[in-house]
């Protein structure tokens, strides 16, 4: 969808799992334009022509040729599953069969597409997967030269290694310049906490300006202590746009830094507050302004009770708890990182830390705040989905299809960037 947004009309989507196809279909006419997504079997696809929707395999990327997309793709962007490196997983990493970057140096192979996007979990940066996070960057360099499935990892390493040192490795064509950023997505106006690798890669015979690339991306657009400045004052221009009780800001103001640092290199870079859960759900996006979602009855903390009017996924979840090493969400902070837990959602990141406040005696100064779980909606806006995205499954399904996806701003952000690239150089 960020991609979209970007601009870049889509020629092709796969996704293994079927409910988060079922996604894919509803939201795709109102989301991604009036082409919307056509499923098809087809294990070698064809491209659709302009106005027609895209294909989209709803299986094993694996089993893919495409081959008929030579030539024709512009951008190939995606999220090889993250479980393999993750710190939440098992961290198997290029052992896990669900590790799915072989697949995607088979579809540049097979596409030879002017850049490459790729999202991963911070993980891939551990001191453990270090050795193996540069032979995936060695792949993605010289993605023509294959390994052998008798071949360790190892030992094809070497062999990349060799040929780049030495300047070869195919044509010009077939080499990629390779850089990965590491990003926490509330510098790019995400109202959450969420760090992650972006790799960027740009065919080499393009001759993109790769290090003036990752210099204009790492110049992140937003920050922590402009979110600050703007709390500092009791009527800033947070508090104007939020009226909430004196308690609740005179809390928040009292937690802010003493000292916040020189503003003269924010004001230059014109750099913007962070966003909170409270802005997303009071509807304070990047440019425009959403309709503020409905406080939730704690009473009718149903599973079943609708509460968001027209829109969709605002139901309340009863038994949200609150314990060491499961501590809530605060309002007036970007949210924890969204998860897509095995076993429900870990760390209390669908937990929220409400306004509400009850007298309870055993509490510091007598009071105890209330709290419930997100709902659906709420971690959507989290994740900057529109309010237009309709999530298939059970509550479950689609927090975990919303814990495993890429926040939509985040994604327009770099595929803005990738296209202003790829234009400066005439493409």
């Amino acid at each position: 969808m960020g991609v979209h947004h970007a601009g870049f009309r889509p020629l092709l989507f796969n996704e293994f799992n079927n409910r988060a196809c079922e996604t894919l279909e509803a939201s795709a006419k109102l989301t991604l334009g009036s082409d919307g997504i056509q499923r098809t079997l087809e294990v070698k696809p064809q491209p659709p022509a302009p106005g027609e929707p895209a294909p989209l395999f709803p299986g094993d990327v694996q089993d893919l040729d495409l081959s008929a997309f030579h030539g024709k793709v512009d951008l190939l962007a995606g999220g090889p599953p993250c479980q393999p490196f993750s710190a939440g997983g098992v961290a198997k990493g290029d052992e896990d069969k669900r590790n799915m970057f072989p697949a995607v140096f088979k579809a540049i192979r097979e596409t030879q597409p002017k850049a490459v996007i790729c999202e991963n979990v911070r993980g891939l940066l551990r001191p453990s997967f270090r050795d193996y996070f540069e032979y995936i960057k060695h792949e993605l360099t010289l993605p023509f030269v294959e390994r052998d499935d008798e071949v360790r990892w190892q030992e094809h390493d070497r062999q990349l290694t060799k040929l780049i040192e030495g300047g070869g490795g195919g044509t010009a064509d077939q080499r990629y310049v390779v850089r990965h950023i590491p990003v926490n997505a509330a510098d790019y106006g995400v109202p959450q906490i969420r760090h992650r690798v972006i790799i960027v890669a740009f065919r080499e015979d393009l001759a993109v300006d790769v290090d003036a690339f990752v210099k204009d991306v790492t110049r992140t657009p937003f920050d922590q202590e402009a979110l600050y400045r703007t709390m500092r004052d009791v009527d800033g221009s947070y508090w104007g746009r939020h009226k909430v009780e004196d308690y609740v800001r005179d809390e928040v103001r009292d937690r802010l830094p003493k000292d916040l640092g020189p503003e003269s290199e924010n004001e230059e870079r014109k750099v913007r507050p962070w966003r909170t859960l409270r802005d997303a759900i009071q509807g304070y996006g990047l440019d425009e302004r959403l309709p503020a979602l409905p406080a939730i009855d704690l009473g009718k903390l149903d599973r079943k009770t609708p509460q968001g009017g027209e829109i969709t996924d605002h139901i309340g979840w009863p038994n949200a708890r609150i314990y060491k090493g499961h501590t809530p969400n605060e309002l007036d902070r970007p949210a924890k990182t969204v998860k897509a837990g095995v076993h429900g959602v870990p760390g209390g990141e669908s937990v929220v830390l409400l306004d509400d406040r009850e007298h309870d005696a055993s509490a510091p100064g007598g009071w105890r705040r209330l709290h419930r779980y997100m709902t659906v909606r709420e971690t959507a806006r989290v994740m900057t989905f529109p309010d237009e995205w309709h999530g298939a499954g059970p509550r479950g399904e689609k927090m975990r299809q919303l814990g495993n996806a890429v926040p939509v701003v985040l994604a327009e952000f770099f595929a803005k960037k990738v296209a202003a690239a790829l234009a400066s150089v005439g493409h």
